[in-house]
């Protein structure tokens, strides 16, 4: 196992620069999870460190040895692809153990390692078996167990789930996790999907733009997300946001309706704003300051989900009860001072304690 770090990395391909002056540092054992949009750099840094992209400028460090030079067979890094790349006229067996048979490692281990991560990922009445006969599932653990017999000492997911259906996916996010439980080993995984770095990740780095937003554990970043970019792009349904200004005489955030909701204030804090609410958090309130004017509802089974406009935005609002409402309806509801978000409307910075 490694730590790693980072420091002022950057990557430039051509006059466009991917990641600017990134610094990040990854505990021994850490699982952490990188997610961002299409195109924030995530799977270029993620390449970087497995060796296959260079690095234009900043250090790389791995277990405390620079390694910016380093060849990426010579990492001790193993990396697992969105796509399997498995070889189809191989049996499982043989492409776990493509590795070591190809850089002449002892048979015998080699044997050893092969039924080790075959046990952990429950391929063992599978060995015998081609690609071809396996279902998505199956093949992403070949992939996982081709990189286990390494025994590296960090291991690289890029979007690993990306070409399985949503049940698969589910079953697949509690395996990896499981796995990184087993042998402890540092991992960093990519991906776009904001339910994997929740559900899986010790950490979450969030990126935009080839910058890093904002890192935290999950519940960290979703209950107090340092800025818009994070709040709206962590949780689903997603975070709706109401334009306003700030009374700070009465400490409250006025609606382009005049709607007046009581806010916790930073000192300092004034002009014009954005009100972040999660969809969990309205209640239907009799007394409540905000009127939702119904538009279209969606039972879940477990959970309604209502879509509507407060003061002429829109957002969705999530209720745990029985009582459906109708379209055309209006319902008054509130939101507890501490299950509010505040964020500059210019900057984009968060405002709330």
């Amino acid at each position: 196992m490694a730590d790693l770090e980072m420091v002022d990395i950057t990557k430039r391909f051509g006059a466009v620069t991917v990641i600017e002056n990134l610094s990040l540092s990854i505990a021994d054992g850490e699982f952490v999870v990188l997610v961002g949009p299409s195109g924030c750099g995530k799977s270029t840094l993620l390449r970087m460190i497995a060796g296959l992209e260079e690095i234009t400028a900043g250090d790389l460090i791995i277990g405390g040895t620079r390694a910016n030079g380093v060849p990426p067979q010579r990492r001790d890094i193993s990396m697992v692809f969105q796509s399997y790349a498995l070889f189809p006229h191989m049996n499982v067996r043989e492409n776990i153990s493509f590795g070591p048979r190809v850089r002449g490692e002892d048979r015998e281990e080699t044997e050893k390692r092969v039924l080790r991560a075959s046990e952990i990922l429950n391929l063992g009445d599978y060995l015998d078996r081609r690609p071809g006969q396996l279902s998505g599932g199956q093949r992403q653990r070949v992939a996982m167990g081709r990189a286990i017999v390494r025994d590296p000492k960090v291991f690289l997911f890029d979007e690993p789930l990306s070409n399985l259906d949503a049940k698969l996916r589910g079953e697949m996010r509690t395996e990896i996790k499981a796995l990184h439980q087993k042998l402890g080993t540092t991992v960093v995984y990519v991906t776009h999907d904001q339910i994997e770095a929740m559900t899986m990740a010790d950490r979450i780095v969030v990126m935009n733009g080839g910058r890093i937003e904002q890192v935290g554990t999950p519940l960290e970043l979703y209950d107090r997300p340092g800025n818009r970019f994070v709040a709206g792009f962590l949780g689903s349904p997603a975070m709706s946001f109401l334009d306003a200004h700030l009374d700070t005489k009465e400490a409250s955030a006025v609606l382009g309706d005049e709607t007046r909701v009581p806010v916790a204030l930073r000192n300092g804090a004034s002009g014009p704003v954005t009100l972040g609410i999660r969809p969990e958090n309205y209640r239907r309130d009799p007394d409540g300051p905000l009127t939702l004017s119904v538009e279209v509802v969606e039972p879940t089974g477990p959970e309604i989900h209502v879509f509507g406009r407060i003061a002429d935005a829109q957002v969705r609002v999530v209720f745990r009860d029985r009582e459906l409402p109708r379209p055309g309806e209006t319902l008054t509801l509130s939101v507890a001072v501490e299950d509010l978000h505040l964020f500059d409307r210019q900057s984009g910075d968060r405002l709330s304690p």
